[in-house]
């Protein structure tokens, strides 16, 4: 018998981060250089919060009232209540988890640091090797 697979085995590491002081301007710049949807947000090198694309998005919206880009924080727009999980968490746990909170990425920490990041995208691609994977013909069959 396999052992389960933990999310530690299946994340993406050592994920851009960006400090909670840092301007929201040079966050969504890391966002769309590097492609990514969701940053982890530290202070002194500590995970604090979470900054995905959709936090950036609504600041920005003139409906908000909120000030222009060029005054806002990381720290102002970005969610200080992420989910993380230690890297020996089973995947099936977190896997339900964002599911059932409707999340788009678990922190993967160890002692407050950020070790990695699954994101949503990351489980449809595991999902994805999984299938295949059980959709090739099994080598007992051919005996």
């Amino acid at each position: 018998m396999t052992a389960p697979l933990t999310v530690g085995d299946v994340m993406t590491r050592g994920p851009w981060v960006v400090d909670d002081d840092a301007p929201l301007r040079q966050a969504r710049s890391l966002m769309v250089d590097h492609e990514i949807h969701h940053l982890p947000v530290v202070r002194r090198g500590a995970l604090v919060g979470m900054l995905s694309d959709r936090d950036v998005k609504r600041a920005l919206d003139p409906d908000l009232g909120l000030p222009p880009e060029d005054e806002l924080f990381v720290r102002d727009v970005c969610t200080f209540d992420a989910y993380s999980v230690p890297p020996a968490e089973p995947l099936e746990r977190v896997l339900r988890a964002m599911a059932a909170r409707h999340i788009g990425s678990a922190l993967v920490i160890d002692d407050g640091r950020v070790l990695g990041i699954l994101t949503a995208s990351d489980a449809c691609r595991i999902f994805a090797d999984f299938l295949q994977a059980a959709s090739r013909p099994s080598s007992l069959a051919h005996s």
